[in-house]
């Protein structure tokens, strides 16, 4: 059985950016992501999506309710991204596409913009 892994440097610094520009409550989870690990899940359609687990906490309960909810990509090419929690627990990173397919690779954070602008 493969065990939880740290988050790469990227993955952190992508977390934290999502966080610190996401929801008013997203910030509160900036403590959690510094106990986070990636678990060894990976989604079924290939996608970057990844699934964290808080060091000391048991794991996230079924769920999503977003802290940051973000776009990447331009015309056919765009897809989003979003961090979420669930039962008070930092829980994932979720990509998905929007014009295509998901994402196979987790966005830059230079590349992210509010999903609010898409409008």
């Amino acid at each position: 059985m493969q065990e939880n892994r740290p988050l790469t440097p990227a993955e952190q610094s992508l977390a934290r950016w999502m966080l610190e520009h996401g929801t008013p409550e997203a910030r509160v989870f900036l403590s959690q992501l510094e106990l986070a690990e990636v678990t060894p899940w990976k989604c079924p359609c290939g996608c970057a999506s990844i699934n964290f687990q808080i060091q000391g906490q048991p794991e996230a309960p079924p769920g999503v309710h977003i802290l940051g909810d973000f776009l990447v990509g331009e015309g056919d090419r765009v897809s989003g991204a979003f961090i979420y929690e669930s039962g008070g627990l930092l829980s994932g990173l979720e990509v998905y596409g929007l014009a295509g397919d998901a994402p196979t690779v987790l966005p830059a954070v230079e590349d992210l913009r509010p999903f609010e602008s898409a409008a």
